[in-house]
C-alpha cells in the first residue's frame, strides 16, 4: 500500500514566485489528505497532477491567512466536477466560521456537502481503514494544532510451509490465518494465527507540526514518525525574533525529532521570505547538526513513506 508526502508549498507568510505557501498532500493508496491550504495550492496541484478531487479531508493547524486562503479557491474548484463523497475540513475554533463566511461572501456555488469539524481538545480526530489521524496542541499567537498520521500494526509474514506442515488446506484458511482467526487443520486441530505468521509488523507514521514555539511535549506525539514534517522557519542566530513570535527555529525542530526517537527523516517546511535558496542550505547545515536525517521541504517534493519492515 503506497504512501506518499507531497510538498504543495514550503513558504510562510507571503508567497514567492518558487515558494507557494505552506501545504502538504498525503496520498494513502487513492485516499487524499491535505494539511493546510496556502496561497498557491491549487497550482501545485495541478503541476504535480494529483487528482485534487479525491481529497477527503483538510486538516488546518490555524486560521492565519497563510494557511488557508487556498481553501475558498479549493472548494470552488470542487464543484467543478462531479463529487458524491463530503469533504471533510478539520481545524481549530473559528475555521467554520470561516468557512461559512468565505462561502456566504464570495456566493459559492456549492454542489456537495462540506462537513466542519473544531477541535476541542487532543485525540482522534479522523479514523480510515488500518489507520487514526490524531491532533495534538501546538503553541502559537492563537489556537493551533499539529496532526499525525499512524498506520495499525499489521500482521507478520505467512510462512506457507508452517500451515502446509500443520495440514492446513491451501486456499480460504490461509486468508483466514492471515486476518488473525484460529481455524482447523485437516486432522481436526485449531492452528492459530501465531503459528503461521511472524512477528507482527509496525505500520507508517506521518507528523506534520508548523506554527509553534518549540515545547517538549510534541516529541512524543511524533515520536516513531517516518517523516517529520515541522517548521524551520529561522535559523537560530534568530531564536529571539522566532520566539516573539512563537515560531521555532530548524535548530529546535532538529532537537524535537532528536528528543522523539526513531524519527526516519525530517523535513523542514515554513521558511521565512528573507532567505533565499543559498541561506536555506545554511539553515539545514544547522539543523543537520543536531539531526543529520534532515532535509528541505521543496516546493513539489515528493517524499515516498516506506514501511520499515
Amino acid at each position: 500500500m503506497n504512501l506518499e508526502a507531497f510538498v504543495l508549498g514550503c513558504g510562510g507568510m507571503m508567497p514567492l514566485p518558487n515558494r507557494h505557501l505552506t501545504s502538504v498532500l498525503l496520498r494513502r493508496e487513492g485516499e487524499l489528505f491535505l494539511f493546510d491550504c496556502g496561497e498557491g495550492t491549487q497550482v501545485a496541484l495541478r503541476k504535480l497532477n494529483l487528482r485534487w478531487k479525491k481529497i477527503s479531508v483538510i486538516f488546518v493547524s490555524h486560521t492565519h491567512a497563510d494557511h488557508v486562503t487556498g481553501i475558498p479557491g479549493l472548494l470552488m474548484l470542487s464543484s467543478q466536477v462531479d463529487r458524491d463523497d463530503p469533504l471533510y475540513i478539520i481545524g481549530p475554533p473559528r475555521i467554520a466560521e470561516y468557512i461559512e463566511t468565505s462561502r456566504r461572501v464570495l456566493d459559492m456555488y456549492i454542489n456537495y456537502e462540506i462537513v466542519v469539524k473544531e477541535i476541542t481538545e487532543p485525540g482522534i480526530v479522523y479514523t480510515g481503514d488500518g489507520f487514526h489521524i490524531r491532533c495534538f496542541p501546538l503553541k502559537h499567537t492563537k489556537p493551533c494544532f499539529g496532526y499525525t498520521l499512524e498506520e495499525a500494526i499489521r500482521p507478520g509474514i505467512f510462512h506457507p510451509e508452517q500451515a502446509e506442515a500443520l495440514r492446513v488446506p491451501r486456499g480460504p484458511l490461509w486468508a483466514r490465518l492471515q486476518n488473525g482467526e484460529t481455524v482447523q487443520s485437516a486432522d481436526g486441530r485449531d492452528v492459530r494465527p501465531e503459528d503461521v505468521l511472524g512477528q507482527p509488523r509496525s505500520g507508517r507514521k506521518f507528523s506534520f507540526v508548523t506554527d509553534s514555539l518549540a515545547f517538549p511535549e510534541i516529541a512524543p506525539e511524533v515520536t516513531g514518525s517516518d517523516l517529520f514534517v515541522c517548521e524551520g522557519m529561522f535559523e537560530q542566530e534568530l531564536a529571539e525574533d522566532a520566539h516573539s513570535k512563537k515560531h521555532m527555529t530548524a535548530v529546535e525542530a532538529a532537537r524535537i525529532a532528536a528528543a522523539a526517537g526513531d524519527i526516519k527523516k525530517l523535513a523542514l517546511i515554513h521558511f521565512s521570505p528573507r532567505y533565499t535558496e543559498f541561506n536555506l542550505k545554511q539553515v539545514l547545515k544547522e539543523a543537520q547538526q543536531v539531526f543529520p536525517d534532515t532535509v528541505l521541504a521543496r516546493d513539489r517534493t515528493v517524499f515516498p513513506i516506506d514501511y520499515a519492515d
